[in-house]
């Protein structure tokens, strides 16, 4: 591991690159390594019986991404209301290549006022990286090319699978 995640009580994590099925449980015992307590957000399909319980008490949250469900404003109001949370996503939101990031992690991050943590794997280096925290102001086009500057596709274990995201 390099780096190490700040001394804060309420931040979002992100992911990124996102490219294969391995990168969840690498992160998931990386939680557990550094006595972490992360919610993350997963699409509704993997929360079935029997693995429902478990990736729930490992954090997991259902989300049905084939609607709008106001996942941010909730996100947003578990910051308010929490004094400690702490939430992990992924800029990409899938392993597939992808040619812009999702940006509801900065939305979230700006209307809960709480920074922005990047986390990477580098599977070549076999380095699992914590970035300083990024705190989002108003010029979001600036804070989200600061984030995607961070990753890099050599990190992947795909790297054909990551585009860094800014493409419009």
């Amino acid at each position: 591991m390099e780096g190490e995640l700040p001394a804060l009580s309420r931040f979002i994590i992100i992911v990124a690159p996102h490219t294969t099925n391995w990168d969840f449980p690498l992160g998931v015992l990386t939680m557990f390594a550094v006595d972490l307590r992360a919610s993350w957000l997963g699409k509704h399909t993997i929360f079935f019986f029997p693995v429902a319980p478990i990736l729930r008490w490992i954090g997991g949250e259902p989300i049905d991404r084939s609607a709008t469900h106001g996942t941010v404003e909730a996100a947003i109001d578990n910051f308010r209301t929490r004094s400690a949370w702490v939430l992990a996503l992924s800029p990409e939101g899938t392993r597939k290549r992808i040619e812009k990031w999702k940006t509801g992690f900065l939305r979230i991050a700006v209307g809960a006022s709480v920074p922005i943590v990047p986390v990477w794997i580098d599977y070549p280096a076999h380095v699992i990286g914590i970035g300083a925290p990024v705190t989002p102001g108003q010029d979001t086009a600036a804070d989200l090319a600061r984030l995607q500057g961070v990753f890099r596709k050599e990190m992947a274990k795909y790297p054909e699978r990551y585009a860094d995201g800014s493409k419009e």
